[in-house]
């Protein structure tokens, strides 16, 4: 398949705290011209998360923290309950999400599956976040949670069942979170 763009333009707007470019391109269009487009990508890396749960309690673990995007985009509290997650750094994609599931709730898991990847705002952002589940155990919690250095995570159990009815109340908001509960619903991971 030949490249649907050329003329590429690339702008460097921030390198402050990840990279934002400015890219200006010449799309082909399917009826064989083109149009000079303008699109600002944020790059911040490719990311990971992972979604803990325990088929005999019927519970899952979700972390609630301070999310400054959401405040500003009209969340009063800046709260947002979800799915444990982060960049991948140097780690693999499995290694990202272990390392979380230590750091925001405690949990050691033993197995990890991955069940899909996807880019979750791409228009925009560069980031890949590849999905995770693991069923945990209480004998597998090795610390209290609640994130490192800047975090000020709080560690959420809750049944299974309600977490999904958080979704259509909208308590959960987060992407990435309810795909992660979906699955397990679809694929009657959970009941």
């Amino acid at each position: 398949m030949s490249s649907k763009i050329e003329n590429v333009k690339k702008e460097l707007l921030s390198d402050n705290w990840y990279v934002l470019h400015k890219y200006t391109f010449d799309l082909k269009r399917k009826n064989g011209g083109s149009v000079q487009q303008v699109r600002e990508v944020y790059d911040r890396g490719n990311g990971a998360t992972i979604l803990l749960y325990n088929r005999a309690k019927g519970t899952v673990v979700l972390t609630n923290q301070f999310r400054m995007p959401t405040y500003v985009n009209g969340n009063e509290s800046g709260m947002l309950l979800e799915a444990c997650a982060g960049l991948l750094d140097a780690d693999s994609p499995e290694q990202c999400a272990r390392r979380e599931a230590v750091e925001e709730t405690g949990f050691q898991v033993s197995e990890v599956k991955k069940i899909f990847e996807a880019y979750m705002s791409p228009g925009g952002v560069t980031e890949i976040v590849h999905f995770f589940i693991a069923e945990y155990h209480d004998d597998e919690r090795r610390a209290a949670g609640g994130g490192i250095e800047d975090e000020d995570i709080e560690v959420i159990e809750l049944p299974f069942r309600d977490a999904v009815a958080m979704i259509a109340d909208g308590r959960i908001k987060d992407g990435k979170t309810i795909m992660l509960l979906q699955y397990l619903q679809i694929h009657r991971v959970m009941e």
